[in-house]
């Protein structure tokens, strides 16, 4: 019984931090291949955020070869993800971004957010 509730309610993923639309971010995804294992690198921007309990999950998109628009959901509650790395915060005024799809190349930079490093700066500075 404790395993279908546990099932019903899984625990978030502790390897995912506080993402928001607008932030670059790599994510990295454990994927199965018969039976090899590997771990699957998709970096681009999060263009929306799900909250839904155990449906919650967010949308990354990047640009890929011949200029392709890619977007893939990951669950939050997901154990394949390993680990997610926030590279970049961007200052966005709109919770789902699709309007990026229109956009290809410079026209689809985001204004960065300096208030990331200016923190991550003073954190440094504190500690030495």
């Amino acid at each position: 019984m404790d395993e279908i509730i546990r099932s019903l309610n899984p625990e978030p993923n502790p390897n995912i931090p506080d993402i928001r639309p607008g932030d670059t971010v790599r994510v990295h995804n454990r994927i199965v291949e018969g039976d090899r294992e590997r771990i699957q690198v998709f970096q681009g921007v999060v263009m929306r955020m799900r909250k839904g309990g155990v449906n919650a999950n967010f949308t990354v998109r990047r640009i890929a070869a011949h200029g392709i628009g890619v977007e893939r959901t990951f669950p939050f509650n997901s154990p394949r993800i390993e680990k997610v790395e926030i590279l970049r915060r961007a200052k966005v005024r709109r919770a789902q971004l699709y309007y990026l799809r229109k956009y290809r190349g410079k026209a689809a930079r985001l204004r960065e957010d300096r208030s990331m490093y200016e923190r991550r700066q003073r954190e440094t500075e504190a500690e030495a």
